[in-house]
Formats: structure tokens, sequence, C-alpha cells
């Protein structure tokens, strides 16, 4: 898998998502980290950082989210209300805070999805081809805003040792987008400013 060079490609991807903020809010508007560095990263994590998350979280991280978080420890949110993603200390499973909702989705969600149709990428998956019960031993790495939110799925492990990516939306227009990994998920997000809103 090819290695992103991340720092470049969210310096890059910053200045284009600000832009287009700024075309229809006013640069009060902007969080005072992003006005103040146009810059959307954080410094990246050390080795240490990592570690220990990994050691908190019983896991080994995947090496295209390795690569992002020594990188930039996060993302942040472009004003007060939109999403961030995690550092290193905020990462955690995803079900603990939100077992009433998994619980319930796994009762209601009465569509058993086949391999034939879950291993299906792109343009051609259906965001309603998921399997509830993968929210359970799902990480959370971003802040949850309008129902929108992103978790890595580590029992579906399609290329290189990388973890599925999951960019879910569990407002009214329900639905689940699925990526082979957090590279390939990154990679549209960071094709695409206006991705995040």
């Amino acid at each position: 898998m090819e290695i992103l060079n991340w720092e470049n490609r969210i310096r890059e991807w910053s200045q284009k998502r600000i832009k287009i903020f700024l075309e229809d809010y006013d640069e009060e508007d902007l969080s005072p980290e992003v006005r103040k560095s146009g810059y959307l990263g954080y410094p990246g994590a050390a080795e240490e950082q990592i570690v220990t998350t990994e050691a908190r979280l019983n896991v080994t991280f995947t090496p295209s989210y390795r690569e992002f978080l020594k990188a930039s420890n996060g993302l942040r949110s472009i004003s007060e209300y939109s999403l961030e993603f995690c550092g290193t200390e905020d990462i955690v499973w995803y079900a603990p805070d939100h077992q009433d909702w998994v619980d319930e989705l796994m009762e209601t969600w009465n569509k058993p999805v086949t391999d034939e149709e879950y291993f299906v990428y792109g343009d051609e998956q259906s965001n309603y081809t998921f399997r509830p019960e993968y929210l359970q031993t799902s990480l959370e790495i971003s802040s949850e805003d309008m129902g929108y939110i992103f978790l890595l799925n580590p029992q579906i492990i399609v290329i290189d040792n990388e973890w599925e990516a999951w960019y879910c939306n569990f407002s009214s227009s329900f639905g689940i987008y699925r990526y082979r990994s957090f590279s390939e998920m990154m990679e549209e997000i960071l094709n695409d400013p206006e991705f995040l809103g």
C-alpha cells in the first residue's frame, strides 16, 4: 500500500477547506487555532504516545493509521460545531458509551449480509450493507457531530493488515459508508475539501 505524505496532504487540504468555509462564513467563525495557524492538523504523536494508546486499548494500530498519527495527532474541527479526528488520548472503543444504541441496532437491523454483498467497496456498495455487530468492537476515531462519526473496524481486514474504516451517518438519513482501510477513507476526504461539510 502506498504511504501518503500525510503532513503535506493535510496542509493542502486545510488550505482548500478553509477557503471553501470562508465562502459562506466569516473568519471569526473559524476556531481560534485554525484562524491562527491556517492548518487543521496537530503536531504528530510521538511513538511513546501511540504505544501507550495501543496498550490502553490492547490493540496494534494499522500501518496507515499509525503513520497518520505520527504526522498529525488528530485533526482539528474547522469551527465550533464540526467533527474533529481524535488524538491518541481520545481514541476509545465505540460501544461502551453507545451500548443502548448498539443493542437497539442489533435487535432491529434484521438484514443478514452475505460476504458477496459485504465485500463491495466504492461507488457500488450500499450504505445499508453492513453488520451492526461490528459496532461492538469498533474504535471511535472522531468526535460525533449531528449523528456523523468515523470508526475503525478491526473485525475486517481486506488489504495489507489494514482495518476497515467506517464513515457513519446515524442521523435521519441513516447509512454507513465503508472503506477497505483508513488510508483509503482519508484519501477520499483529502481529495474533497467539502467532504466534511
